[in-house]
């Protein structure tokens, strides 16, 4: 048996410019970092003493004698990707709701990988995980979505992400003091309004409007590099919370189906009760926002909102991980490097191409 667990997101600054509409024009950065909300994956063989083949369980129960016929789209994809047609059984629990704007779709495909790569005596780098969560979700299921989730679920930690026109990635830790850390938290409030939505479907109508939303977008860039600096410098963290209200203001501007009214009169709830800043998190929509918040204005913040479920919630740094790993029963799906070479190598010419030359490299190597 194997487990993984792969933490949620929440993004501060920079949502939007991860779509590969604006980035492979003018580049893009997302400052980011995950909760300690996972989504837990565990994997095993299954033995062939059942009238099914394989067992997927989610929210869902699927039992299933061939793979082409499993329902959920990222396992079906998974599976077929890495050429796993043997018996498997899989279970999925998540932390939080789904379709709720804390990249729980993205951390789910990159714990999968984790956990089937493990299944095969194989442990995957996070750039590995987060490559190849891309290739799955936008290049294979044709999903509208943008590159920050993937990357942020798989490497953990407060981020700082730049994302290159060729699709290629930097990961720069944001490295603060407990002390300041701490006060950033501090700061913070986490709540859900009760509505998921499916992301794909607004980020869809967000993709449509990027031509005509050039000088908010380069404004949202922009404020990456501002909160930042805000986070480094020491300064009052209070210009923390009120970019984030600035980048709220753009955000909704992209699209109308961002921020409906319901979620307009939460926002305005929120501010009246002392919040400085916020936003959705997530495509928009429905799902969690998050507040800044001095510590002492909370009380009347939460008394405004009481109505929606407060979440309490802590960053984490560790990212996608193998939690349990029993190796007793994985003779028979044992890969070889060169199996796993092979493998990827069949896969090399759909890949973005940062991953394609990263791939071509260790295909040399093994050679």
């Amino acid at each position: 048996m194997i487990i993984s667990q792969t933490p949620f997101r929440i993004s501060f600054f920079g949502g939007g410019t991860d779509y590969h509409t604006w980035y492979q024009k003018y580049g893009a950065a997302v400052l980011s970092a995950t909760i300690n909300y996972y989504c837990t994956i565990e994997g095993r063989i299954l033995p062939p003493f059942f009238s099914h083949k394989s067992r997927i369980v989610y929210s869902k129960i699927e039992e299933v004698s061939d793979h082409k016929d499993i329902q959920h789209p990222a396992v079906r994809a998974v599976l077929d990707y890495l050429q796993i047609n043997h018996g498997i059984e899989i279970n999925h629990q998540g932390d939080l709701p789904a379709r709720s704007g804390l990249g729980s779709s993205s951390a789910f495909t990159v714990g999968l990988l984790n956990t089937l790569y493990a299944l095969r005596g194989m442990i995957s780098s996070k750039r590995e995980l987060a490559c190849e969560a891309i290739h799955i979700e936008r290049d294979i299921l044709k999903e509208n979505i943008g590159v920050q989730d993937q990357i942020a679920t798989a490497y953990g930690g407060l981020n700082k992400i730049i994302i290159q026109p060729d699709g290629d990635f930097e990961v720069t830790p944001v490295v603060l003091s407990p002390t300041r850390l701490q006060e950033l938290r501090d700061h913070l409030l986490l709540f859900f309004t009760g509505v998921s939505r499916i992301a794909s479907t607004i980020a869809g109508e967000k993709i449509k409007s990027i031509p005509q939303k050039t000088q908010e977008l380069h404004q949202m860039r922009e404020m990456v590099d501002i909160a930042e600096r805000i986070l480094y410098s020491g300064t009052d963290i209070v210009k923390f919370g009120e970019l984030l209200h600035e980048t709220w203001m753009l955000k909704r501007q992209i699209s109308d189906k961002v921020s409906p009214a319901f979620i307009d009169e939460i926002y305005t709830k929120a501010r009246a009760a002392g919040a400085i800043g916020g936003k959705i998190l997530g495509a928009g929509g429905g799902g969690f926002m998050l507040f800044f918040v001095k510590p002492e204005d909370k009380p009347k913040v939460c008394e405004a909102l009481r109505h929606l479920l407060l979440v309490p919630f802590n960053f984490e740094s560790s990212g996608s991980r193998i939690i349990f790993y029993d190796h007793q029963q994985y003779s028979q799906m044992a890969m070889t490097r060169r199996d796993y070479f092979h493998l990827l190598d069949k896969h090399i010419e759909e890949l973005q191409p940062f991953n394609r030359q990263r791939l071509n490299r260790l295909l040399a190597v093994e050679n």
